[in-house]
């Protein structure tokens, strides 16, 4: 799960009293409980849908799947992906200029729920008509749901994501003590809902997988009615700004009409995709969005440092966050592996039969949530006793570390396809240890980054620098789902390299760890007063 989500929003309290306001439970603002359930269930339809995702692609289309190779469902999922986390930018633009955050979250809720419905929709005909039997050629209603479905649910992610982290950093006071606490228990709710949602939709997609799809939109319908519900909870916190005049008042009606315009193009390219006016190459397309990426990156931090108008201290600052961008791009090129190459690993190579049960591939998805229910506080109260000896790691370090750990965990699937090169199946404590190993390396370096970011932008471009963050985010799980479609094994040649590829990972992987320890001092001095 993303640490990030814990921090968004953390700077957009109202400024002022210490004191919680309004209705609270246990001590916390009741509203805190309607936006725990709502992130439960938007990361139980999430996670639910993506432990499906990749191999419902690669699934034959006589056992109901779409027949698609390892490169292309790779891809697929890699822009997915992508695509979620860039639209969290606008999302969050048009919350702050247009409607505000709760009507982003109660929008968002609905696009994602009709995604999933919509991905749900071959099987909701086939339970209709009385036909189960998975059909032997694909259907246009297949594809088209499936591709419609895809793009609905990062739309309304991108509405959603950012901006209700944003209303629980409004709940309370600037410097209240409870804030942190607050945000503790919403980020349990995120790994509540991850945890669970693998296990229920892998379940349902045994007997098909449109029911697991269905599943995961239920559970973001019942977030939906729970917000509703309780909303009142929520009154006074992340309503729009009104416009102060008529000025803005006009430029507030302009930006509506962009955004009107904007969906309306959408649409029309996705029918005319849908049309076969034009076809796609997900391939293709990944491989150009990787660059693009790079270079809307380099060009936005250049413009900054030749031409923000900065201090040099605030150059260096952005130096350093620079330098991290490529690094944390690197981490979640691995991390992100885990619904892509681990999950096909996991269905294809792993000995799943447990007292002649077969455990459905999916459940694997909810071992990384399990580890960091477990291991989060142990973490945060590992860094607390460093640091009163003095001995808390820098920042740059810890990200380091984070690299080395997600490595290390690489390493293990070396050894795990050395297995299944020669014809036997993995124990699943192959799969266990190394997602033991990415949990400690998303501890390491996760909660560090957004924080971090935050405090090293200069004034005029924190929500820039933050968008940069996720850009990163964004650009690692492209390439995850890229790589994904050359270590998954599909073919013999791919098996007998699959454990060289993986050995290349962690060769990359921990070289890069070992680079950021040697630049960790450079960059330290760097980052002048910033810890």
């Amino acid at each position: 799960m993303k640490k990030e989500d814990q921090f968004l929003g953390k700077h957009n309290a109202p400024k002022g009293n210490l004191e919680i306001t309004g209705p609270q439970l246990f001590g916390h603002p009741k509203g805190l409980m309607t936006l725990f359930f709502t992130e439960m269930w938007e990361r139980f339809s999430y996670y639910g849908m993506r432990a499906l995702l990749i191999l419902f692609m690669t699934a034959p289309i006589a056992t109901g799947g779409l027949g698609f190779d390892d490169q292309t469902s790779g891809a697929i999922y890699g822009l997915y992906s992508m695509f979620v986390y860039l639209l969290a930018l606008p999302g969050g633009w048009i919350a702050d200029r247009i409607i505000g955050l709760k009507k982003s979250v109660w929008y968002g809720g609905i696009i994602i729920t009709l995604g999933h419905f919509t991905m749900a929709l071959p099987g909701l005909l086939a339970l209709i008509s009385g036909n189960h039997e998975p059909k032997g050629d694909l259907s246009g209603v297949d594809l088209y749901s499936f591709f419609l479905g895809l793009i609905l649910i990062v739309l309304g992610t991108g509405l959603l994501k950012p901006n209700i982290s944003s209303i629980v950093g409004q709940l309370y006071p600037e410097n209240s003590s409870k804030r942190d606490a607050g945000f503790s228990i919403f980020y349990m709710g995120i790994n509540v809902g991850a945890f669970l949602a693998p296990i229920a939709c892998s379940t349902l997609a045994i007997y098909d997988w449109h029911l697991g799809f269905g599943l995961a939109g239920f559970g973001m319908l019942m977030g939906l009615i729970q917000y509703k519900l309780t909303g009142k909870y929520l009154e006074g916190v992340g309503d729009p700004v009104l416009p102060a005049n008529e000025k803005e008042s006009k430029q507030r009606s302009k930006l509506i009409k962009g955004v009107w315009i904007a969906l309306a193009l959408i649409g029309v390219i996705i029918s005319l995709f849908f049309l076969g006016v034009f076809s796609i190459d997900p391939v293709g397309v990944a491989a150009i969005s990787n660059t693009l990426i790079g270079i809307v990156a380099l060009s936005f931090f250049l413009y900054v440092l030749f031409l923000g108008g900065l201090s040099p201290d605030e150059k260096k600052k952005v130096l350093v966050v620079m330098i991290l961008f490529v690094f944390s791009s690197i981490f979640w090129s691995g991390f992100e592996q885990a619904g892509s190459s681990l999950n096909l690993f996991a269905d294809r190579f792993t000995d799943r039969k447990v007292l002649g049960w077969e455990i459905p591939a999916g459940y694997f998805q909810s071992i990384n949530s399990i580890f960091i229910i477990l291991l989060a506080p142990f973490f945060g109260a590992m860094w607390v006793a460093l640091a009163k000896r003095n001995l808390e790691p820098s920042s740059p370090l810890k990200f380091a570390f984070g690299l080395v750990l997600l490595g290390m965990g690489f390493l293990v699937m070396y050894f795990a396809a050395k297995i299944a090169a020669s014809g036997d199946l993995a124990a699943p404590s192959w799969l266990v240890i190394t997602y033991l190993f990415h949990t400690f390396g998303e501890l390491s370096l996760s909660p560090v980054g957004l924080s971090l970011t935050t405090k090293l932008a200069p004034k005029k471009f924190v929500g820039q620098m933050m968008g940069m963050w996720f850009l990163s985010i964004a650009m690692g799980s492209l390439i995850a789902g890229r790589v994904a479609g050359g270590v998954s094994g599909g073919t013999a040649e791919a098996l007998s390299q699959m454990p060289n590829q993986y050995l290349l990972i962690v060769y990359i992987v921990v070289g890069a760890g070992a680079v950021l320890m040697v630049l960790a001092k450079p960059i330290r001095k760097l980052m002048g007063n910033v810890h």
